[in-house]
C-alpha cells in the first residue's frame, strides 16, 4: 500500500500492533497526533528499507541510534537559542518586568516544555541572569527522549545556533572549544533541571510564572491539543503566560481560561 493510498484506506491490524508497543517503548501514543505524524513514521520506514512493521519495531527497539533517530523525526526540535528573536525580547522587555511590577519581587518559576536538546531553556536561563531572576528553583526542562536530554546536559553546540544571542551574551555564558562549537557554561548548566516527562500523560508541577511549549504540539490533534493547554492553564498561577510556538495558536484559548497577550502569547488571568 503507498502513503497516498494510506490516507484513503484503513491502516492494517499490524500497524495498530505496531503503535501500541511503539507507546510500551517510549512512552508516546501516536493516536493523539494528527494524521501527519503517521505519514512521517511511513516515509521513515521507506527510507530505512523496511518491509513490515514487526521489522520496524524490532529496528527500533534494538538499535539506540535508530530509537533516537525515529524520535527526532516524529519531533520539531528547537535547533537556535532565542529562536524567533523577537518572542524573547518581549519576555524581556515587557512580560517580566511587569511580573516584577505586579509581583513585587523578582522570584519567577520558569518551564521549558518539549525541551529537546537544550536550546531554548538554556535561553531561559541565560534571559533569567541577564534580567535579574531570582528563579526559586531551576529552570524544569522537560522532554519525552531520553537521548537529546542526554545531548542537552552537555551543553556542546555549533555556533551556528547561537547566531540569535547578543554578543555580549556570547562572551559571558558560552566557552569556545573550537571546531566551531561552543558550550555553555557552568553556571547556565546549574540554572536548568532536566527531566524526562511525557507532557500527554505525566501530572504537571503548579505555579508556574512563565511556560514554554513552542513547536511541540504541532502534530497533536485538537482534543489532544486542548486537553493539554488545559493542563498548562492550571499549571500557571493566576496572571502567569504561556508562549507558544509561531504555528500554534490556541484556537480556544477563551473556552481553556486563557486571555491573550499577544501573537502567540496566553495568558491566565490574575485573581
Amino acid at each position: 500500500m503507498s502513503l497516498q493510498d494510506s490516507a484513503i484506506y484503513p491502516a492494517p491490524p499490524e500497524y495498530g500492533i505496531f503503535k501500541k508497543k511503539i507507546q510500551g517503548l517510549t512512552g508516546i501514543d501516536l493516536d493523539a497526533y494528527k494524521y501527519q505524524i503517521h505519514r512521517r513514521i511511513h516515509m521513515l520506514m521507506q527510507r530505512w528499507g523496511v518491509k513490515t512493521y514487526e521489522e520496524y519495531f524490532r529496528t527500533i527497539e534494538t538499535n539506540p541510534e535508530k530509537l533516537r533517530e525515529f524520535l527526532n523525526y516524529l519531533t520539531i526540535n528547537v535547533t537556535e537559542f532565542f529562536r524567533n528573536a523577537n518572542r524573547w525580547w518581549e519576555l524581556r522587555d515587557r512580560i517580566i518586568p511587569q511580573m516584577y511590577r505586579e509581583l513585587g519581587h523578582q522570584r519567577i518559576k520558569l518551564w521549558s516544555a518539549g525541551c529537546s536538546s537544550g536550546e531554548e531553556p538554556y535561553s531561559l536561563a541565560i534571559l533569567s541572569m541577564e534580567t535579574k531572576i531570582a528563579t526559586p528553583q531551576p529552570v524544569l526542562a522537560g522532554d519525552i527522549d531520553q537521548g537529546v536530554l542526554e545531548k542537552a546536559q552537555e551543553g556542546i553546540y555549533n555556533k551556528r545556533q547561537i547566531a540569535n544571542a547578543p554578543k555580549e551574551w556570547v562572551a559571558r555564558y558560552f566557552t569556545d572549544i573550537g571546531q566551531d562549537n561552543v558550550q555553555v557554561k557552568k553556571e547556565v548548566k546549574a540554572k536548568v533541571k532536566f527531566k524526562h516527562m511525557n507532557l500527554i500523560k505525566d501530572r504537571f508541577e503548579s505555579g508556574f510564572d512563565i511556560i514554554l511549549c513552542r513547536n511541540v504540539v504541532i502534530y497533536f490533534g485538537p482534543e489532544t491539543k486542548s486537553a493539554l493547554y488545559k493542563k498548562f492553564f492550571d499549571a500557571l498561577r493566576p496572571g502567569g503566560y504561556l508562549m507558544t510556538g509561531a504555528t500554534e495558536q490556541i484556537f480556544d484559548h477563551k473556552q481553556i481560561g486563557f486571555e491573550s497577550a499577544g501573537p502567540f502569547l496566553y495568558r491566565r488571568p490574575p485573581k
